[in-house]
């Protein structure tokens, strides 16, 4: 059987790569196990010690020294298909894998205090973006040349550092910013794919890359009360360069020195910059009795400026092979993407009840569709209650993000008489991975919080 140049060939191997850093396509958007439960509406309420994340300027609200905790499980469930239609034979079963079952943590840690009636400030240590994949190679053998024992698997996260400084302008107007120090790191390891004419065929191997790197940015946010039950927030992060380092490897470099007739390293250092976009939301808050708080917000992401990320590769001969053919430059074609987020509070006593509903619309286009960082189109639903006493808080929020279905298209062309047969991309979508996927996550998380 012949495999089609989409599946096998140098150019998805770098495809795949340049992708990986765009791990913050599926930010963590719901920090904080209260503003989670409450459908991650929460620019325009921003009252417990997750404002560091939505609207810093609610840490002016602070009175006490104030810290608190929160952590979750990210558990992502994925399956993708392969199964082309074959002319005189019928369908066709290349691929039909369902993902590892993986556990991904992250969490925040924040810590304010006084410094005067006025002004509050305050330190935090969250992880704004991760996500990751992890499938069993045997399900992927058909289209890595018949070798069940590669790694698919990809872990990808941004922590970011945010010293904070929280002013009280009157009543009714709060105004907060933060310094974002953040620290990506992410690794992948796939198939590396096959070698194209005129090039000798050679099989690439197991391919494997580890990267991290350091970007700087700012929030800036406002929040004005005009009554006790009304509060309306706004609050603006701005983009962050993050400049990565690291090395990659293929193991099948060294047969391909061996077909060209000269010596080719295994390794290379490379380097990438990656933009983690900027972000803009406004909420409101408002309460029509004293037990019930209700949130909305919508929240909106640049995702536009991923349009073209380059790949520089420091070793000259895998240069002038991923320049050659283009694969140091990875067309993204990303495009802006509008949350719109609901939520509400009901309080009896020491108890709270919490709920909410929001949209996540993918950024990304099917035409980059790939198995390590698939997009989707969620909706999330979100539950949660708390329970305090005397100056410390419990909090326990569930959300459960369901993926719409996404396919990506091809065309299967018999050679010569069946079983062989080559699957072609349509135009655009070169640089795909053709198939059927799905998508469901579930994050449970636990905080607690303590007002001193």
């Amino acid at each position: 059987m012949k495999r089609g140049r989409v599946v096998f060939s140098a150019v998805i191997l770098l495809c795949f790569l340049s992708s990986m850093a765009l791990a913050n396509g599926l930010n963590l958007n719901s920090i904080g196990t209260r503003a989670l439960a409450m459908g991650g509406a929460f620019v325009g309420l921003a009252d417990d010690f997750s404002a560091i994340y939505w609207n810093p300027a609610g840490i002016a609200h602070f009175k006490q020294k104030h810290f608190g905790f929160y952590a979750t499980d990210i558990i992502p469930s994925s399956t993708y298909k392969l199964e082309p239609g074959i002319p005189g034979i019928g369908t066709f079963r290349l691929v039909k894998a369902d993902t590892v079952s993986k556990h991904y943590l992250s969490g925040l840690a924040a810590y304010y205090f006084p410094v005067s009636e006025k002004v509050v400030a305050g330190i935090g240590v969250y992880v704004p973006s991760g996500l990751g994949a992890s499938w069993d190679g045997t399900d992927f053998a058909a289209i890595a040349n018949n070798n069940p024992s590669l790694d698919w698997r990809s872990k990808i996260g941004l922590i970011t550092i945010s010293p904070a400084l929280a002013f009280k302008i009157n009543d009714n107007i709060f105004v907060g910013a933060t310094l974002n120090i953040n620290y990506g790191k992410f690794d992948i390891a796939m198939h590396g794919g096959a070698t194209d004419a005129p090039l000798p065929v050679v099989d690439l191997g197991q391919y494997e890359e580890s990267m991290t790197g350091w970007g700087y940015g700012a929030t800036l946010g406002v929040l004005v009360k005009p009554t006790d039950k009304l509060s309306i927030g706004a609050t603006f992060r701005t983009a962050s360069t993050v400049k990565f380092e690291g090395d990659a490897s293929l193991t099948g470099m060294s047969d391909l020195g061996l077909a060209l007739g000269t010596s080719l390293n295994q390794t290379s250092n490379l380097n990438r910059e990656v933009t983690w976009p900027m972000w803009f939301a406004a909420g409101v808050s408002f309460k029509p009795i004293e037990e019930l708080t209700l949130t909305g917000d919508v929240q909106w992401t640049q995702w536009s400026v991923i349009d073209t990320l380059e790949t520089n590769y420091l070793d000259p001969d895998w240069k002038n092979m991923m320049g050659a053919s283009g694969d140091d430059k990875r067309p993204m074609n990303w495009e802006d993407a509008l949350q719109i987020r609901f939520g509400a509070e009901y309080r009896i006593k020491n108890f709270a009840f919490r709920g909410g509903y929001y949209i996540d619309p993918s950024p990304a286009p099917a035409q980059t569709m790939n198995v390590l960082l698939p997009n989707y189109d969620f909706n999330v639903i979100t539950v949660g209650f708390g329970y305090a006493l005397d100056g410390i808080q419990f909090d326990f929020g569930l959300e459960y993000l369901m993926g719409k279905e996404r396919s990506v298209p091809f065309t299967v062309v018999t050679i010569a008489t069946p079983p062989n047969f080559e699957i072609q991309m349509p135009s655009g979508y070169e640089t795909a991975m053709p198939g059927t996927y799905t998508m469901k996550i579930i994050v449970p998380t636990l905080s607690v919080s303590y007002r001193f």
